[in-house]
């Protein structure tokens, strides 16, 4: 039956349509309707319950088509060569829903809304493409544990349809709440780490080889110490920054008009460089720290800040009443900016 199954090349087309690497697998012309040209666009308007209830039911339909799929090869009798070629066309034409509905959203939803569709349709696909792979390289009759995990990964996927933002407003606060928590994480390592008389190395054990834990390139310095605690004053804004403009977007956000979604996404995309600017201002703070180097990576996350607060105060999520805090926050990078340019003058 192995030729049969052979239908996970459209699922590996569908990925790659998605833009998602997969191993060279020979491409199936049906999907090229579904992959040239702009999704969505210049098709019949855009009806927002309609695409909904359609990526739904294909979600749901390919976890029914894992599940009847992983079913047959798990048990005798074999699978005879018609039930096989039925099998394969059914998850053909399940991924193939999935994908094609996909596309149905139009950029002009969103480009943060179609991102998180799109990962959410892609883990699908893959979910899917997986599972078929596992059971072609399996013995025949067999359930083997790769198998039982692979179908639940499939339905795990699928059940991630329900949890989906239904607009940009939606996506772009799911967005930033997800940068917050990383920015929270940081914060709280480096806060860790940075109390006082504390080795931030110190669940590091011993090793001869590395030599003794005395070494002091594992410790920060007195002057190291007054541009740490500069440097946490700018993490500290981060976290508020995402704090204050989650939300103003949840309380005042709208995706209503093309200029609504537009100034959502364009938040979006900037608050998505403040996590890693941050992640590299706290690496860069560890010990031995190159307090140049520190400076540079400070200065990024600064200017990242001092734009996001920019297009949140130009845009229509926040109103008069909410411009107090963005100038505040403008002021404390300013301050934590200018005290880390005080303790690094000697290093220029």
């Amino acid at each position: 039956c192995e030729p049969c199954w052979r239908g996970s090349e459209v699922g590996a087309e569908a990925a790659r349509g998605l833009g998602r690497a997969r191993p060279p697998l020979r491409r199936l012309r049906p999907l090229s309707a579904v992959t040239e040209g702009e999704p969505g666009e210049g098709r019949e308007p855009f009806e927002t319950t309609r695409f909904w209830d359609a990526l739904e039911q294909a979600f749901k339909v390919t976890s029914q088509e894992a599940t009847k799929l992983s079913l047959a090869f798990s048990r005798p009798p074999v699978v005879s060569a018609e039930d096989c070629q039925k099998l394969s066309e059914d998850v053909q034409n399940a991924i193939l829903a999935v994908a094609t509905v996909y596309y149905w959203l139009p950029k002009g939803q969103g480009t943060t809304l179609r991102k998180m569709v799109r990962d959410a349709t892609t883990e699908v696909v893959e979910g899917m493409i997986q599972l078929t792979e596992t059971i072609l390289s399996a013995p025949l009759e067999s359930l083997s544990q790769e198998q039982l995990i692979s179908t639940g990964g499939v339905w795990e996927a699928c059940e991630q349809v329900s949890s989906l933002p239904r607009d940009n407003q939606a996506a772009v606060a799911s967005a930033l709440a997800a940068c917050l928590g990383v920015v929270k994480d940081a914060l709280e390592e480096m806060e860790h780490a940075a109390m006082e008389g504390q080795d931030p190395y110190s669940d590091i054990m011993e090793d001869e080889e590395l030599g003794f834990r005395g070494n002091r390139d594992t410790y920060w310095s007195e002057a190291d110490r007054k541009l740490l605690s500069a440097c946490m004053g700018l993490m500290k804004a981060s976290k508020a920054c995402l704090k204050k403009v989650l939300g103003v977007v949840k309380a005042y956000g709208k995706a209503d008009s093309p200029e609504q979604i537009s100034q959502l996404d364009d938040l979006a995309d900037i608050a998505n460089e403040i996590s890693p600017s941050v992640d590299e201002l706290a690496l860069s703070m560890y010990p031995p720290m190159n307090q140049l180097g520190v400076r540079l990576n400070a200065a990024k996350l600064a200017s990242v800040l001092k734009k996001v607060l920019e297009i949140t105060k130009t845009s229509h999520v926040c109103p008069p009443s909410e411009e107090a805090w963005v100038q505040f926050l403008t002021g404390a990078v300013d301050h934590n900016m200018n005290k880390i340019k005080n303790f690094t003058q000697g290093q220029l």
